[in-house]
């Protein structure tokens, strides 16, 4: 099978723990693009290069396939009729696709009315056993832990080390596009698996490479940034009540808590926070300056990365990836919401109605 449209665990077959028995669920995730911003650095005016790992272009729109592909092929592996996950949507979409892709039983359990409206239409439509709890993502997570102990169902959230494996490979395949790793890699967190799995990977990476290629060797500076009012690692202490718009990283208690911590200090890098507003600021750019339309909490990555390159924290000549996790039909209500001031405009069905409205644009 040619490895250029074969899934992750194909590609990197080698560095996952499977074998040539292993069956396979797969529904061609991986390979995402990683895109060279082109306006934006410009209108910063600094001389650096940024790239964005979009990795809202896997299956089910989300980085999560990444993980889900690994975590639900082991628990095939091992027997498993069913599997089971608290989500803030992007999670309970993917598990339901390879739940379906397997021929096993998903069941999710989401907050009830916190979840956008994207996420929530592709779990129906995957015919997962939805439960909505009056609670948030944490309550839901604690719940799911408990729930493990007394019925045969596999959890695979990321708290499942074979979510971490297979996540890791985003870190393989930017070294494999651009030759070495960047310098400053930059994250949304929110139950912090991602970059637990980046760091993961590329520690790996420039293990296996040994002595061959030292510019592939190096690792880069981890950056995690997180949306002020669901920042537990900025107040150094979990968050009861976490809330923000963007909703993939309203998390108040990381399941990778410790993981992230030794990422950041392994890697000399850091943590920040920003408001919704300024979250939504960057969200808004990439669609309109790169034609990049991801959901917002992937904004956050390319929000902390413009603030420490203007304040001199990125250095000018540096190497930069923006991880986007989601794509941003995930949450259609918030991009709309955005646009108040650029909605269609009604007009005669004419081609002097038509001239006028585009002229007066020009």
């Amino acid at each position: 099978m040619s490895t250029r449209y074969a899934g992750l665990i194909e590609r990197y077959r080698n560095r996952l723990p499977v074998d040539d028995y292993t069956r396979i669920i797969s529904i061609g995730e991986g390979n995402t693009p990683l895109i060279q911003l082109q306006n934006i650095p410009s209108i910063i005016a600094k001389d650096v290069d940024i790239y964005v790992k979009f990795e809202g272009l896997n299956p089910t729109g989300s980085f999560k396939d990444r993980g889900m592909t690994m975590a639900v092929t082991k628990a095939v592996e091992n027997g498993s009729q069913a599997i089971i996950c608290a989500s803030t949507g992007n999670t309970s979409a993917s598990a339901a696709a390879y739940a379906v892709r397997a021929g096993i039983k998903a069941f999710v359990l989401i907050p009830d009315g916190k979840i956008a409206l994207g996420k929530l239409a592709q779990t129906l439509m995957y015919d997962a056993q939805i439960i909505q709890i009056n609670g948030n993502f944490d309550s839901g997570m604690s719940l799911v832990k408990e729930i493990s102990k007394h019925a045969p169902v596999t959890i695979v959230n990321s708290i499942n080390p074979f979510r971490i494996d297979g996540q890791k490979t985003a870190a393989f395949e930017i070294i494999d596009e651009l030759g070495y790793a960047p310098d400053y890699h930059c994250l949304p967190v929110g139950n912090a698996g991602n970059i637990t799995a980046y760091w993961k990977g590329y520690t790996e990476y420039a293990q296996d490479q040994g002595d061959l290629k030292a510019v592939v060797s190096k690792r880069p500076v981890m950056c995690g940034y997180q949306a002020a009012g669901a920042a537990p690692f900025i107040s150094g202490k979990m968050v009861d009540n976490p809330e923000t718009i963007a909703t993939a990283i309203r998390i108040g208690r990381p399941q990778s808590w410790d993981h992230a911590w030794n990422a950041q200090k392994e890697s000399a890098g850091w943590f920040d926070c920003f408001s919704d507003e300024k979250i939504l600021e960057a969200h808004k750019m990439l669609s309109h300056y790169e034609g990049i339309f991801c959901e917002p909490a992937s904004a956050t990555s390319l929000a902390g990365a413009l603030k420490d390159i203007a304040s001199g924290k990125i250095a000018e000549g540096s190497k930069i990836v923006c991880t986007l996790t989601g794509n941003g039909l995930k949450d259609p209500d918030t991009a709309i919401n955005q646009c108040k001031d650029s909605h269609p405009v009604t007009i005669d069905a004419t081609l002097d109605a038509v001239k006028k409205a585009i002229l007066d644009k020009m």
